[in-house]
């Protein structure tokens, strides 16, 4: 549940939003004099090739604007010669005027078997129009002979000529070296060759790329050194997260001094994702004091975070650090007493710094300090030695041991705290309600049809619904049933909808708790509920939801 938001100063810092730490942070590189950072985004490209992720040429145009919002260098906008959908993005995005960004085209070097002048895909990167692309060649023997099935002098050759050919049609090239890391430690000769190869050919950026995912932050530190001192092109780092590596992998490698980070809005990427720029700008800006964005523009991360997770159909993850829900969430009494005191006893940095806030969750856990805090964010006053307050900590403590919760389910607390403190008259009541499900042919779905009957003042509406199953009837009836009185609901959306058997013991006869997520055009909430009876705990939930949603628009 959403606190108070604050101001951009905790007690006690010694400038306007400065980063406060309960001590010295000795680990701290500093880079006073270090080069300016790029920052490359490829969520477009290796983004989309995540399970469950697809994005429409429209989609991308979308996204390509928040991260130019953001303050992003650099965005890779797919691979035009692999589909027509990154093709139709080229087209588009050259009418969307961008203030930050360079747009960047992504393909790979030449097939052995073609010419530079009759490559497919090299004519397709130059048919993008940018001014900008990168090209990805093998740094490992292993794929070169085993993927490529071609000799390792014919793949130098391959990215000489490749690069050669871009830069003499007026292209800055940015050079992958695909699997470097791993073809460093097979054979580093040839993986320094292959380098070579692109610099001579006029590389601009050599990006070092641990595709797999696999290596280690020393062996990255140890690998970037070198290529620095053996190369004078600046350098960049790409690194997937198949050993929870990839950002801890890029700050090592800004460390030696490489000046690109390549990474992915929330780390989505194939596999295990990508080096997660979520965490990574952050880290630079605030804990290595390496500006990347400016303040104003950090301040949008947790937007641009949850704006991608939508329009990939993802649900944000809670627990992602920095953007996440619960990345300033308190739940345990001793941490609520202390934050509220001063919010650096529990927290790295002020929130706001990166677009999050603060949260004070409610459960067994908290004491009247934190149901306090909590009571005022709603616009009410009690005191902490007040009769009520006590009442309403009993009672969340044993709702909780029953199953409730409310961590996730802020609605429901706000209307149980207004009705403690006999600050609520419910809207409605519920004189009853039936769902049957009939299933007339096995092979046919089954038919859901809920019938309920309410009661708004001294008015009573008796009206039924179908739905595509019983939940799903069940809030049509209640909506339809409602909506006379209250013509606003029509604009809640049920957004998500999660059971969970709270004790398998006894089988089918067990409790469930039914957590709904709601939202309308301003907002989103959720409400709980807890029964042996799916459809009554699922009653609960959706009429608490409704309640809440005539609460917000009272105000």
């Amino acid at each position: 549940m959403t606190g108070k938001p604050r101001k951009g100063r905790r007690p006690g810092a010694r400038g306007h939003g400065q980063e406060v730490t309960s001590g010295p942070s000795p680990r701290a590189p500093r880079h006073e004099t270090a080069p300016s950072l790029e920052i490359y985004d490829t969520t477009l490209r290796d983004g989309a090739q995540a399970e469950d992720v697809s994005f429409s040429a429209d989609d991308k145009v979308r996204i390509a604007k928040k991260l130019d919002e953001l303050g992003v260098q650099y965005i890779e906008g797919g691979w035009p010669g692999a589909n027509p959908k990154d093709i139709e993005f080229f087209r588009m995005i050259k009418t969307i005027p961008l203030k930050h960004a360079t747009v960047v085209a992504f393909g790979s070097t030449r097939k052995a078997s073609n010419s530079v002048e009759k490559d497919p895909n090299l004519r397709a990167l130059l048919a993008a129009d940018t001014n900008t692309i990168t090209l990805f060649g093998k740094s490992w023997g292993l794929h070169v002979t085993d993927a490529l099935g071609i000799s390792m002098s014919k793949n130098l050759e391959i990215i000489g000529d490749s690069i050669a050919y871009l830069r003499a049609r007026g292209r800055r090239v940015f050079y992958d070296a695909e699997h470097f890391f791993d073809g460093y430690r097979a054979n580093r000769d040839y993986a320094l060759e292959t380098l070579r190869r692109a610099v001579e050919a006029g590389a601009d950026r050599l990006i070092l790329c641990d595709t797999n995912g696999g290596r280690m932050p020393w062996e990255v530190r140890e690998i970037c050194s070198l290529v620095k001192r053996e190369f004078k092109v600046p350098l960049g780092i790409h690194a997937h997260n198949d050993t929870e590596m990839a950002v801890a992998n890029s700050l090592v490698a800004v460390e030696t001094g490489v000046m690109q980070i390549q990474g992915t809005i929330n780390g989505i990427g194939e596999r295990c994702g990508n080096a997660n720029l979520c965490s990574i700008l952050p880290n630079l800006q605030l804990k290595m004091r390496r500006p990347v964005l400016g303040e104003r523009h950090l301040a949008r991360l947790r937007e641009v975070s949850n704006f991608v997770a939508e329009i990939a159909n993802l649900i944000p993850s809670k627990h992602q650090p920095y953007v996440g829900d619960s990345a300033f969430a308190h739940k345990g009494g001793v941490h609520i007493h202390a934050v509220q005191k001063n919010p650096a006893t529990y927290e790295h940095i002020i929130p706001e710094r990166v677009g999050n806030r603060q949260r004070v969750l409610v459960s067994d856990h908290a004491g009247r300090s934190g149901l306090v805090g909590k009571v005022e964010t709603y616009g009410l006053r009690i005191a902490k030695d007040h009769p009520k307050l006590q009442e309403l900590l009993a009672t969340l403590k044993d709702l909780e041991n029953q199953g409730y919760q409310f961590e996730g389910a802020e609605g429901s607390l706000e209307l149980l705290t207004r009705k403690a403190v006999g600050k609520h008259q419910p809207s409605f009541r519920l004189l009853g309600f039936r769902v049957i499900v009939e299933k007339r042919q096995a092979d046919e779905p089954p038919i859901s049809e809920a019938t309920v009957m309410i009661k708004v003042g001294e008015a009573i509406e008796h009206t039924a619904a179908v739905g595509s199953g019983p939940v799903n009837a069940l809030d049509h009836a209640l909506r339809k049933a409602l909506e006379k009185f209250y013509p606003q609901l029509s604009e809640v959306k049920l957004l998500d909808y999660k059971v969970r058997v709270l004790a398998a013991s006894h089988g089918t006869a067990s409790k469930v708790r039914v957590l709904i997520e709601s939202g309308d055009h301003k907002e989103k909430w959720g409400t709980v509920g807890v029964s042996e009876n799916i459809m009554e705990a699922s009653w609960q939930a959706l009429a608490d939801s409704i309640e809440y949603k005539l609460l917000r628009g009272d105000r």
